[in-house]
């Protein structure tokens, strides 16, 4: 209740209700006074005091249903019933009632270090501009940057304090362009934190996200700007929403010539007549219904990838056996030993060695493993044959076992009728949405370039997705206008300034890209950043949001993969994105791997190789003839602008040919990369090889193939380097068809199997010899040797345990005596290194106790040796009375250790 007194009377008790306004005949505020009696009086305010009354300054004035916030030189509040404005520079005041206007308080935010370091980035590089058009971009930047409101509660605000605010739990969500599991999470978290984080590697339906994500703020009456530095991202967003029939939901802005060409033909609404559509409710059930399953999909797409990659191992192991005719005795299945029993007793028969069977060994075998009769596991070389079988028995029990996972899984998914019931889902809420739509009056369409701004309100009512570019949304939407929501799309080539510029406009922020895929090329000015996370020369935007709110940022990876053969997507998958991802594609035997690697030789001149391309042209010259491809939809890319011009004047006129910096967001059914360099000192470089052998070009190169992949390289050009292209090479050569590669005269690991073997013995190890030096100095090795390959260079690094001699050297092609053949199918390594990609072996750590000493177990030691020379696979050897063994491990570990631009 307000008390007021005029010229010093308080009337307070005489005033039955009283207004504020302004009166353009006395050029003054005035305060009318209505008695009980309805008798009204008029005073100057200024010879009237209202009761209570206070002043704000500082703050920011926003008018009820609109999204504008202005700044104010100061408003003066009286009874809580009356706001007096006072807008900067203006000549009179304005009144407005309390119950239609709040105000947003201005935050210390531009005063902070980290706004003034952006500020500070962008005069520098206006003022460093080479070019008039590079100074006028970076001026328009600044000017952006700094009519940013301060305002409390923009995604900006939250970036800058590292503070992320938490949404409250809206409507249901829709999903009318599809849905897989990954997508619910993302969707979701976008719906539930004020900072998110969507990951999309190449082929993971990134946009059929965003869209859900647009459909969902559309529904829910809020708007969106899409932006990236890539106009190719925004354009694939239009392009979709524009097949869906809802391209007329979104102004293309941007810069001016954009902002023109768009209002010079505005899309028409729609004018359908209104259809019935599924409620939200059912809707919702549709969703419950569906989440039950969607484990179930990609557990079967993964189960899948599972069994195509023991079926290769399993391959890989009949050909040793045949290769090394080793004995291998009668099936097992009378045992009914699982996969995991197998290698049990595998480990089991390792421990025992060369040594007979004793009276507790037939207790063990019996209770463990219910054989009765010990004969065949005996000794010698009938023990050899078992211990052979039971590698092929582990792969064929595990198909068996896998299939069955497999099969209940897609009976599971038939019975719930989950692509009938994904479909009903994505109907019901395309039909919703468009309900909605249908329902609202037709806005107003009177808008051109000049006037949207002064309508902006009805203006997004009628277009609530906006799609911009980063440099230019400040300039496309009206002055202190804050969106709903910002989408930036490629964030992880969107350079910090002008990135930051969209998140001052907008309450929330979804950040999409993936961090694994070629970075933004920052520009150098030698400028200190308040904090490491906001460094705009060492960190793309996607980046710096990652490290600047760390594990309190919401991060989604799409996992579900849709482009790529499932052999091509794998390297991808296990060299970059630690095995997250699940192809959904299908392996139908195709042939998608393909290296060409060229003779010896001096061939690379000025960032060009000529052999490459004519060897190239031999292969596909043959494979025409061979098998008639007709060439539709190649792509050919190089990390060089001279070799791709090169190639112009040699490759057929089909091959789409560039760099794989602008391949970036492309595809094709064949790709061909060409690594261009050669054995010569100055290819060999440590600055040129990492150019041509960064993770994140050999990922987008690789990922750009959707049916197809040839590697074009030189013979050992990158052997040595122990890089992401030697990678690619041994993973190529593991996975491609025979008649493609040549193989070198060592064994690759059988990384699964291996695997279980490594846990059997770790139980058996923990059960049996507990209390043995022998195996403590091993276990002191082994973490020596976790602790080595966990560096971050030696990350293409593992190990197994245990290792039989004859899985490592390969018995073709060499000249082994009977001796050495023999020994070979009773030794095991303690240590065997291996690259992760490719499964090769490349080093041998040997754990000798004092036992070693003695002159027959010497003479075995110096056999091991000779035949691991002999198979080029270097052995370290590491006695428990010696010192300094970490060094020794992590020195050894070194020489297979890849570049320092790993990611």
């Amino acid at each position: 209740m307000a008390s007021i007194q005029v010229k010093g009377q308080d009337k307070t008790a005489s005033i039955s209700d009283w207004a504020i306004r302004w009166s353009d005949q006395s050029q003054a505020l005035e305060l009318t006074c209505r008695s009980p009696s309805k008798e009204k009086s008029s005073h100057p305010l200024s010879d009237c005091q209202v009761s209570p009354t206070r002043e704000l300054t500082n703050v920011m004035l926003h008018k009820a249903g609109t999204r504008f916030l202005k700044p104010i030189a100061k408003a003066t509040i009286y009874g809580e019933r009356y706001a007096v404005v006072h807008y900067p520079g203006g000549k009179k005041p304005y009144v407005f009632k309390m119950n239609g206007i709040s105000f947003a308080a201005l935050t210390s935010m531009k005063d902070s270090p980290v706004f003034r370091y952006f500020t500070t980035v962008a005069n520098a590089r206006q003022d460093q501009a080479q070019s008039k058009t590079d100074r006028d971009i970076a001026g328009n930047v600044l000017r952006q940057l700094e009519s940013l409101p301060p305002i409390a509660g923009t995604a900006l605000q939250a970036y800058c304090s590292g503070r992320i605010g938490t949404l409250a739990p809206g409507q249901g969500l829709i999903y009318p362009f599809g849905l897989n599991e990954s997508q619910l999470h993302a969707v979701e978290r976008a719906f539930s934190t004020q900072i998110s984080v969507i990951e999309g590697p190449p082929g993971t339906g990134k946009t059929q996200t965003i869209l859900n994500i647009l459909a969902n703020i559309v529904l829910r009456g809020q708007t969106v700007a899409v932006l990236s530095n890539n106009n190719a991202a925004v354009e694939n967003v239009y392009e979709k929403l524009e097949k869906y029939g809802l391209g007329h939901l979104v102004a293309k802005l941007g810069n001016q010539d954009k902002r023109k060409a768009f209002f010079a033909d505005l899309p028409a609404w729609p004018s359908s007549a209104t259809e019935p559509a599924p409620s939200l409710d059912e809707i919702q059930t549709l969703l419950t219904r569906l989440k039950q399953h969607l484990h179930d999909h990609n557990r079967a797409a993964q189960l899948q990838i599972e069994l195509d990659e023991l079926l290769i191992e399993r391959r890989y192991l009949q050909q040793w056996q045949v290769e090394s005719d080793v004995k291998v005795t009668g099936s097992l299945d009378k045992y009914g030993l699982t996969p995991r029993k197998t290698a049990d007793l595998m480990a089991y028969l390792a421990y025992l060695g060369e040594q007979r069977i004793h009276l507790k060994d037939r207790i063990e075998l019996l209770f463990k493993f219910r054989i009765l009769r010990t004969r065949p596991f005996a000794e010698g070389e009938t023990r050899m044959a078992v211990f052979h079988a039971l590698q092929m028995h582990y792969y064929d029990e595990s198909l068996r076992d896998k299939e069955a996972q497999l099969r209940a899984c897609r009976e599971s998914l038939a019975r719930a009728n989950f692509t009938t019931l994904l479909k009903q889902l994505t109907t019901a809420s395309m039909h919703h949405l468009k309900h909605h739509l249908q329902r609202q009056e037709p806005p107003s369409d009177s808008f051109d370039v000049k006037n949207y701004c002064k309508h902006f309100d009805a203006f997004v009512q009628r277009f609530p997705i906006l799609g911009s570019g980063t440099h230019s949304i400040v300039n496309s939407i009206a002055p202190g206008a804050v969106l709903d929501y910002v989408i930036i799309d490629e964030a992880s080539l969107q350079d910090i300034v002008p990135g930051i510029l969209p998140l001052g406009c907008a309450k929330n922020l979804i950040v999409v890209g993936d961090n694994r895929q070629l970075p933004h090329i920052p520009v150098v000015l030698g400028l200190e950043a308040p904090a490491a996370g906001y460094d705009c020369e060492r960190y793309s935007l996607l980046e710096s949001c990652i490290a600047v709110f760390q594990d309190a940022l919401p991060r989604t990876l799409l996992k579900e993969h849709y482009r790529c053969h499932p052999r091509i997507i794998q390297f991808c998958n296990q060299q970059f994105y630690d095995n997250a991802l699940v192809a959904m594609t299908e392996d139908k035997g195709e042939a998608p791997l393909r290296l060409v690697v060229t003779a010896k030789g001096n061939h690379a001149r000025q960032n060009t190789n000529l052999r490459e391309l004519d060897s190239l042209l031999k292969v596909l010259e043959d494979q025409e003839h061979a098998v008639g491809i007709d060439g539709e939809g190649r792509g050919y890319i190089a990390p060089f602008r001279a070799q791709v011009n090169l190639s112009d004047t040699h490759l057929p006129t089909d091959f789409v040919k560039d760099t794989v910096h602008k391949f970036q967001g492309r595809e094709c059914d064949e790709i061909v990369f060409s690594t261009v360099l050669d054995k010569k000192r100055y290819n060999q470089a440590r600055r040129r090889l990492d150019f041509v052998d960064d993770p994140r070009m050999i990922n987008v190169a690789v990922s750009r193939a959707k049916n197809r992949f040839t590697l074009v390289t030189g013979d050992e050009v990158f052997t040595d380097n122990n890089g992401h292209i030697a990678a690619l090479i041994r993973y190529i050569s593991y996975y491609a068809q025979d008649e493609q590669i040549i193989r070198a005269p060592v064994v690759s690991a059988f990384d699964l199997l291996y695997r279980e073997y490594d846990q059997s013995l770790a139980r058996l190890n923990a059960r049996l010899r507990s209390e043995d030096s022998r195996y403590k100095s091993e276990q002191i090795v082994a973490q020596l040797l976790r602790e080595a390959l966990s560096a971050p260079a030696c990350r293409a690094l593992k190990y197994h345990t245990q290792i039989r001699l004859e899985k490592l050297a390969s018995p073709v092609n060499l000249d082994w005596t009977q001796a050495q053949r023999a020994f070979m199918r009773r030794a095991s390594c303690d240590f065997v290194i291996y690259f992760k990609v490719g499964k090769q072996p490349v080093g041998v750590i040997e754990v000798d106790g004092g036992y070693h000493d003695h002159p027959v177990q010497a003479a075995r030691d110096a056999m091991k040796n000779e035949i691991l020379a002999k198979s080029g696979i270097p052995v370290l050897r590491l006695r428990t009375v010696e010192s300094d063994i970490a060094r020794k491990v992590a020195d050894f570990v070194g020489q297979w250790a890849s570049p320092a631009n790993g990611v």
